[in-house]
């Protein structure tokens, strides 16, 4: 007989998918069944103290994947393990942690969380471990919110030292003088969620775990890296570029799980010419609303700030209708107070809170029980984060429905229509480059503050005698014999971001009352962002423009009332400097190589908010940018275009919206944000832009008025290039066919924001051409 909790998952099941207006166009659902687990038993060389603090605790045999781990750590190797959520993963590090320190007290552990929320709540945990074993361990978190006075006891006494990899590169490392007991007794190394450190900060990441191994070679220390990460495709690759070493990949996960329903639901079509869906912010609080009536205890996942607080206060509205259901609905996100989270933390755990709404914070492994359903408002962004969230739910074995609302963007739609993305091996691939030169000698700056270089080093792969001679011409070090020593005043790693490759922000000054700066923007945003008479949001606050300072780095803004929003038009150009590898086809050329890209804001369109009406436009004529980075691209061959029987405007239109959408299924395929990759497309002949959304009208008419032959670069939009053109030059077939899906799938008549964009003329059907051309591409039958 079906238990009550899984009669109403499956009651509210049903419901969400007879919503008004909700067809099986609109509704796939994919069950995952249950799983019993697969045991082993506790490995022999762990210590007998540990065992029995595990047996202590109820926990009498481990998961496959715990022993195996243990083992591996405990013969010497380096470990990744890459299983789901809620899966067991943080036994494995505290166990062997413990066994360290039972064997040798002075031993020493360094675990690295991407969040200061979530080292607290592995300090939670181990204070409990702790407690088993009669309160004899050093156990303290390091970071921003650590106060001064007790610093100095922290670094003498702890064992186990919990911090993020801000603090290892700006408050650690460049003090480890003052470290002494850590650096000469390291035993483990522990980095969490592992997963995260992708693209420019896994690339930041790599060079400060350089750092930290050449500052404990220093002291003597030789420490054992233990790693975990969600189900990525190449787990073992990503923690071998990070670490550079050898390390040993386990990823079948023992651990047992209940059915579980994920439901993928596209919101309807509104108007199908525009391809407009019904706000997926209003489906989301309706399949909340369903879950909550059901008696389930739920966690609705917004992709902001503002949508979680709009979410907020939808469901307050719907469910806190009298004085006794206060605080039954709760917000979590980056801002509330700690003891506000904690409160909300234990509000879930113990079930008097009946739903959450949350940004990524709670993403992570933070304890809040056992949860009945989750609800993602929008794709996440990648694959292995909507696994994080949906295994926020039926953690402790349960049976658990997880429901992805898609908004109209690209990226969602093409998740929406592919579920098999869920069910099968994870395609999302972690990609770093630590040699990134830009990265690379901001670090090497930071390492050389710490202890001075001697020639015989080696500091990644390329020439670092070469990079130290240049610093040392500039002043930034002094060269004596074959040591290069720190010269400046201060220390660098203050000066480093390792969240983006340049450190050279833009401050934004609001003059409406006096001046205040309100935040900061990325130099590669900003001329797009804050450009003159760009609409700047912030916390859905809108600001126009007055000045943009260049030079000094800084914009002026003004708030406004304005019912539009700005988007920047930038002309891009290419030059191709050389080219690593080619693959010629009948109909194409693939490329991958070195590339310099030329960019410059030349103007700008007004939007007006929820129709994306144009109502205006303006000219700009900013600094032209260069950057010397690495693409992909594809040459489409002439005789393949002169098949098609569409004017060559249309023609033109239909391979930008081919760029468009290609960009955006790149960043799903790379797990990365759709701001990491640029675009760009050419004529292969003339080398000259072809995009009708930047070429003035002579140009345009003298495309039409002669055959072109298109190339689209997808290039990494930081210098240097992060390894992501290599990864889609690799699997370049592969995106076509994901393109060609796309364009299938969607339900608009002639092209919209989630495929191949809107048309620019109301006539025209860039939708099927750009359809045609792919299948022709490809060499399938168009129909």
């Amino acid at each position: 007989m079906m238990d009550n909790k899984d009669y109403r998952i499956e009651k509210a099941l049903d419901e969400i998918s007879t919503l008004r207006g909700v067809d099986a166009s609109n509704i796939q659902v994919v069950k995952i069944d249950r799983f019993e687990g697969e045991f082993g038993a506790y490995p022999f060389k762990l210590a007998d103290e540990v065992k029995k603090v595990y047996q202590n605790k109820g926990i009498e045999k481990l998961f496959s994947h715990q022993a195996q781990a243990i083992q591996q750590v405990l013969d010497g190797n380096h470990v990744v393990v890459s299983t789901p959520t809620a899966s067991g993963k943080t036994l494995i590090y505290n166990a062997v942690t413990l066994d360290a320190v039972t064997r040798d007290p002075s031993a020493r552990s360094l675990y690295l969380f991407p969040t200061k929320a979530l080292s607290q709540d592995q300090l939670a945990e181990l204070f409990e471990l702790n407690k088993l074993m009669g309160d004899k361990l050093g156990l303290f978190t390091y970071d921003g919110d650590t106060p001064q006075s007790t610093r100095q006891a922290i670094r003498k006494k702890a064992q186990i030292v919990l911090t993020n990899p801000y603090m290892l590169h700006s408050g650690i490392l460049p003090h480890h003088t003052k470290w002494v007991n850590l650096f000469e007794n390291l035993k483990y190394v522990i980095i969490d969620e592992l997963h995260y450190y992708t693209g420019v900060f896994g690339s930041h990441m790599g060079n400060i775990m350089r750092r930290l191994k050449r500052i404990c070679r220093f002291y003597g220390s030789d420490p054992i890296f233990i790693m975990s990460s969600a189900t990525i495709s190449n787990p073992g690759e990503l923690a071998e570029r990070i670490i550079e070493e050898d390390v040993s990949l386990i990823d079948k996960n023992g651990a047992p799980r209940g059915d579980k329903f994920l439901v993928f639901f596209n919101p309807p079509v509104v108007n199908k010419e525009l391809g407009i869906r019904r706000s997926y912010v209003a489906v989301a609080r309706q399949v909340a609303g369903i879950l909550l009536r059901n008696g389930l205890q739920v966690i609705t996942f917004a992709n902001s700030r503002l949508i979680t607080e709009v979410l907020v206060k939808y469901l307050k509205n719907d469910f806190e209708k009298n004085v006794t259901d206060s605080g039954r609905i709760r917000g979590y996100r980056g801002g509330y107070l700690p003891q506000k989270r904690r409160e909300i933390e234990q509000g879930l755990r113990n079930g008097e809170i009946q739903a959450v709404v949350s940004t990524n914070a709670l993403e992570l492994g933070i304890d809040i029980g056992s949860l009945d359903a989750t609800v993602l408002a929008a794709y996440p962004g990648t694959i292995a984060s909507t696994w994080q969230r949906i295994g926020r739910a039926g953690r402790r074995a349960g049976k658990a429905i997880g429901v992805l609302v898609s908004s109209s963007s690209p990226v969602d739609q093409f998740i929406v229509n592919h579920p098999e993305y869920f069910t099968g091996k994870s395609p999302e691939v972690g990609r770093v480059n630590p040699d990134n030169l830009a990265i690379l000698i901001e670090h090497i700056k930071c390492a050389a503050f710490e202890l001075p270089f001697v020639r015989a080093e080696t500091f990644g792969s390329e020439n670092l005698v070469e990079i130290l001679d240049y610093l040392a011409e500039n002043r930034i070090l002094f060269q004596n014999n074959d040591k290069w020593f720190w010269t400046e005043q201060g220390y660098p790693a203050d000066a480093v971001s390792i969240n983006r490759v340049s450190s050279d922000n833009f401050v934004v000054v609001d003059r409406t009352e006096g001046e205040k700066v309100i935040a900061e923007v990325d130099f590669s945003s900003a001329l797009e962002t804050l450009h003159p008479k760009a609409v700047y949001m912030l916390e859905s606050e809108q600001y126009v423009v007055e000045e943009f300072d260049y030079e000094n780095r800084k914009a002026f803004v003004r708030k406004s009332n304005a019912d539009y929003y700005t988007d920047a038009i930038t002309y891009t150009k290419i030059a191709v400097l050389d080219i690593f590898d080619q693959m010629k086809g009948e109909h194409y050329d693939f490329f991958h190589g070195d590339v310099h890209v030329f960019s410059q804001v030349v103007g700008f369109k007004k939007l007006k908010f929820y129709t994306n009406e144009n109502v205006g436009a303006g000219d700009l004529q900013l600094p032209q940018q260069e950057m010397h980075s690495t693409a992909f691209w594809i040459t489409i061959k002439g005789h393949l275009l002169d098949t098609v029987q569409i004017s060559a405007e249309e023609k033109i239109e239909a391979i930008t919206g081919i760029a468009y959408l290609m960009r955006h299924i790149c960043a799903v395929m790379l797990m990365c944000d759709v701001k990491d990759l640029g675009v760009a497309v050419e004529d292969n002949i003339t080398k000259t832009d072809i995009n009708p959304r930047t070429a003035n009208w002579k140009e345009r008419q003298n495309l039409i008025l002669r055959e072109f032959e298109p190339n689209i670069y997808i290039y990494d939009s930081y210098p240097n290039g992060i390894g992501f053109s290599e990864v889609l030059f690799e699997r370049a077939v592969d995106i076509f066919e994901k393109v060609l899906d796309a364009i299938k799938n969607c339900s608009c008549e002639k092209g919209c924001p989630s495929c191949v964009g809107p048309p620019i003329r109301s006539s025209d059907n860039q939708k099927d051409a750009a359809r045609f051309i792919i299948s022709l591409l490809l060499d399938r039958v168009y129909h």
